[in-house]
C-alpha cells in the first residue's frame, strides 16, 4: 500500500473515533472475515491476535513472530478499503520502531499493545515501562508522518484474583498511558461489570476500550457507560463457531 493511502486511513480512523461514541471494530483475522465486515456497514476493522492465531493453526500469546503477523496481515489490509487496526500483543520481543515501520510498511494504521509480555514467561510490565513503550510507539509513528491509533491496553484487572481491588492501580497505569500518548486505552476483563467501566470511562480522557461479544452484550450499555471504542477480541470468531456448530450438527454421524 502506497503511504498516501496509509496516512488517509490513519487519518480516518482518528475522525472516527470522535465521530462515533462508541466505534465499534469487528475483529477479523483473515480476508474473508474482513469483507464481511465491511459488507456489513463497518467503517474499520481491527485484526485480533487470538482469532487470526487460531486461523493460522499457531498459539495466540505471540505464538507467531512479528515477520508472520505481517504476512498474514497484509492481504486483510489490501482486502477491504477501510482503515485496519492490529493487535501486535507485547510487541513480539521487537523495538517500538520496529513495530511502527513493520505496522505503516503493511499498511496499518492502529494498533493493540500490551502489558502482558509473554515471551519473557508472561511477567507484567511496570506503569512505567509500559507507559515508556506506548511513548516510543507514539514518537516513531510521528516522526513517520502516520497518526498510528496506539490503543494501549492493560491486564491488571485479568490477573487479579479480585478485580476491585486493583481499581486504583489499574487508573494510575491507564493515566500514564493516557500521558504517554495512547489515543485509546484497554483495560481487558471487565466487560461485564458496569461498576469498573463506568470508574475506568470517567477516570482518562481518551476512549476506553472494551471487549463485548457481539450476541450476549448490548452497545446501548457500553454507551451508557462512556465507553468510547468496542472491540471483540476473540468472541466473534468464538460466536461463529458456536452458530457453525449448530448448524452442521443434524448433518453428523
Amino acid at each position: 500500500m502506497d503511504f498516501h493511502t496509509t496516512v488517509e486511513r490513519a487519518q480516518r480512523l482518528k475522525k472516527l473515533h470522535a465521530q462515533y461514541k462508541p466505534l465499534v471494530l469487528p475483529t477479523v483475522w483473515d480476508v474473508w472475515s474482513a469483507r464481511t465486515a465491511v459488507a456489513a456497514g463497518f467503517p474499520a476493522l481491527t485484526v485480533g491476535s487470538h482469532p487470526l492465531a487460531d486461523s493460522r493453526g499457531a498459539d495466540d500469546h505471540e505464538g507467531q513472530t512479528f515477520e508472520e503477523v505481517l504476512t498474514a496481515v497484509r492481504p486483510i489490509i489490501a482486502a477491504v478499503d477501510v482503515p485496519v487496526s492490529v493487535d501486535l500483543e507485547a510487541g513480539y520481543g521487537q523495538k517500538p520502531a520496529d513495530l511502527i515501520t513493520g505496522l505503516i510498511e503493511a499498511g496499518g494504521v492502529g494498533l493493540n499493545v500490551e502489558d502482558t509480555v509473554h515471551s519473557d514467561g508472561g511477567r507484567v510490565r511496570s506503569t512505567q515501562e509500559h507507559a515508556s513503550f506506548v511513548a516510543d510507539l507514539r514518537k516513531t509513528a510521528d516522526d513517520a508522518g502516520v497518526p498510528v491509533w496506539v490503543n494501549a491496553r492493560t491486564d491488571i484487572f485479568m490477573h487479579a484474583q479480585d478485580a476491585s481491588g486493583v481499581l486504583d492501580e489499574a487508573i494510575e497505569r491507564l493515566r500514564a498511558l493516557e500521558e504517554a500518548g495512547a489515543d485509546s486505552v484497554y483495560p481487558v476483563s471487565i466487560q461485564d461489570n458496569d461498576e469498573l467501566l463506568a470508574a475506568v470511562t470517567g477516570a482518562v480522557n481518551v476512549p476506553v476500550n472494551s471487549t463485548a461479544h457481539p450476541v450476549r452484550h448490548d452497545l446501548d450499555r457500553f454507551r451508557r457507560l462512556g465507553v468510547g471504542r468496542v472491540t471483540y477480541g476473540p468472541l466473534l470468531q468464538f460466536a461463529l463457531a458456536d452458530a457453525m456448530k449448530d448448524m452442521l450438527g443434524p448433518w453428523a454421524p
